[in-house]
């Protein structure tokens, strides 16, 4: 059972109620993320979700740990690109206990300078150690090549040079400007009520007020997607690849088509790219294909990693496998088994309170209501076979694709470009 409330101020208020767990996850998201900043502030949203729980006008930042790990709760928080969220998962009888954390982080952080000089130190280290874990920074690095000058191609942890140059007064202008009420969505899912998150939600948060200061950036604009091959040197001991190609936004009527497609090409165990290059042939350890999916863009995503040596090869066995579904190689069977497998992902994936949290936010962030299970289900198995194939058919173009190569590139040139010849 889903639930909805509207606040007069805009905020959101929505709950799964789950009678049979103990378990509550409470979650504060705001329609803010990486993607609403300018160039000069690349990472500035991530950086406030660090401050948020660096202490309060009432609570110091160890107190705030202290008081969530007493009840052996979790407490914590996430940036991405177009939301963050600050949530606590608690059992049924502490909820008051999270609801009280949450809102107070939310509404009373204070952005003490030592606690930001401390921090900035903190999300520099985070830099440092995504550039130091290439089969995360090949991702990076590809979203900066495939959306160029874009916020959407940029790290949602920013750039050194960027976090270096934010101040107490950047983060207070940005969250004045941000998050408002109209951008603000609380939910839980769990043993609760409902009437009991939106009283305590309206006493708590129902007096935030819209703010007259205006951030420009460049959310209302779709990115220009970037073809072609990048390469990245750096001395490694495999390649790390990541492919992209134009798919389906967040809402898009295909969706379900592509959860399959996606599926068929890289999505397990008993995908086409697991048994043909990593069973088959041995050529990868880490082979998988994913959904990036945003308001009005998505790309297909591939990531591989393998020797120097067999790079071109294993680009030339990601490239047929494309193009083998382009063409439409794909058996009722295979299809069936893909549908049963995303089904059983599905429900497998929202047995937990916070699962559950995640995903209704999810679907009023891009559907503006709850999408159940049984929709979901109906929306998979509705997917025919020449749906597949269409769709592959119109995305999986080698001469649209982007492809980021990160390792020792110097070492030996790969001759890539024939291989993306339509």
């Amino acid at each position: 059972m889903f639930n909805k409330t509207v606040l007069d101020n805009g905020i959101r208020i929505l709950s799964k109620e789950m009678p049979d767990t103990r378990s509550v996850s409470l979650g504060i998201w705001v329609e803010n993320g990486s993607r609403h900043e300018a160039r000069h502030q690349n990472g500035i949203s991530h950086f406030i979700e660090h401050l948020f729980f660096k202490g309060t006008e009432q609570r110091s930042a160890s107190r705030i740990a202290e008081e969530m790990d007493s009840v052996g709760g979790v407490l914590n928080a996430f940036t991405a690109k177009e939301y963050t969220c600050y949530y606590a998962k608690v059992l049924d009888e502490n909820l008051p206990l999270a609801v009280d954390l949450l809102t107070d982080i939310f509404l009373h952080s204070v952005f003490d300078r030592e606690e930001i000089e401390r921090e900035r130190s903190v999300i520099l280290q985070e830099i440092s150690q995504a550039e130091d874990t290439p089969d995360d920074y090949v991702h990076d690095l590809f979203s900066l090549d495939f959306f160029p000058d874009h916020p959407l191609g940029r790290p949602i942890c920013g750039e050194a040079a960027t976090v270096q140059n934010l101040h107490r007064e950047d983060f207070l202008n940005f969250v004045r400007a941000r998050y408002l009420p109209g951008r603000v969505i609380v939910v839980a899912a769990g043993h609760l009520g409902h009437d009991y998150l939106v009283k305590e939600m309206e006493q708590r948060l129902g007096t935030i007020q819209n703010s007259k200061l205006n951030i420009q950036n460049s959310e209302s604009s779709a990115p220009r997607l970037q073809s072609g091959i990048f390469q990245h040197a750096k001395p490694l001991e495999q390649v790390h690849l990541c492919f992209g190609v134009a798919a389906i936004h967040q809402s898009h009527p295909m969706r379900y088509a592509a959860y399959i497609l996606n599926t068929i090409l890289g999505g397990g165990m008993s995908s086409r790219l697991f048994q043909e290059i990593r069973e088959k042939r041995g050529k990868v350890y880490s082979v998988y294909s994913f959904l990036s999916s945003y308001r009005d863009v998505g790309y297909l995503g591939i990531y591989a990693g393998t020797s120097l040596d067999w790079a071109e090869e294993v680009v030339e066995l990601i490239l047929r496998e494309m193009k083998r579904l382009g063409a439409g190689e794909i058996g009722q069977e295979e299809l069936e088994r893909t549908r049963n497998q995303l089904i059983g992902n599905m429900i497998l994936g929202l047995e937990s309170s916070d699962s559950w949290m995640s995903h209704i936010t999810k679907d009023e962030i891009y559907f503006g209501k709850a999408i159940s299970l049984e929709e979901i289900t109906q929306g998979i198995r509705s997917v025919s076979r020449s749906d597949v194939v269409e769709l592959a058919a119109s995305i999986l173009r080698p001469e649209a694709m982007a492809l980021t190569l990160l390792g020792d590139v110097e070492k030996k040139k790969l001759e890539l470009s024939g291989a993306f010849e339509g």
